[in-house]
């Protein structure tokens, strides 16, 4: 079987997500840029979650700022509430799958943080009450989302930032979920650090 015409239509869909995405997510995309940069400027942290797959690009863009994103500069505090799987299931097992990152929240989250909540499938509660506990401790939040999702960015407060990927496809919200980490990372460190040259 010639699985060209797959991958090759696959490639293309991509493409055109994205041309027609750009203009609508650009303005979020540096809102929520300016938002991480200022806290990190302030001495705080940026907290990440999502599900599934969601929370492995929680994690990547935790790493990206914890370690470097494309130069080297100093590590910046972020972390990913995915990755302590000992407390997640401790607290999912207690039957409150629903609190795995707003309990984490109580207890990390600090006025002046900022939450990265992403989501690229439809309503999640989890997330839903992550940003509520949030925005309860006074951080600011930006939601990554997609159009089968309304809860969260209904949730949201003026000064908070909805980045919303206008496609139904979930392959294609991840792909564009993870071109905007990348570019919440290279703003953030250019903001930080000032302008470089990448090859």
């Amino acid at each position: 079987m010639d699985y060209y015409p797959i991958i090759a239509e696959n490639f293309q869909n991509t493409i055109e997500t994205i041309a027609m995405s750009v203009d609508d997510l650009a303005g979020m995309i540096e809102r929520g840029s300016q938002l991480m940069a200022a806290a990190l400027l302030a001495d705080r942290k940026i907290i990440a979650c999502g599900n599934g797959v969601d929370a492995a690009l929680a994690q990547l863009f935790a790493c990206n700022l914890l370690h470097r994103f494309e130069q080297d500069r100093p590590a910046l505090p972020a972390l990913s509430l995915t990755a302590d799987y000992a407390s997640v299931t401790a607290i999912a097992q207690d039957g409150a799958l629903n609190e795995i990152f707003s309990r984490q929240l109580r207890a990390l989250g600090q006025a002046g943080d900022v939450l990265l909540c992403i989501n690229s499938s439809e309503g999640s509660s989890s997330l839903l009450r992550a940003v509520q506990a949030a925005q309860q401790r006074n951080m600011g939040v930006i939601v990554m989302t997609n159009t089968r999702d309304t809860a969260l960015g209904a949730a949201l407060r003026p000064e908070d930032v909805a980045l919303q990927v206008n496609t139904t496809r979930q392959s294609r919200i991840v792909e564009l979920h993870t071109m905007a980490i990348h570019s919440f990372c290279e703003l953030i460190d250019h903001s930080l650090f000032g302008s470089y040259h990448q090859e």
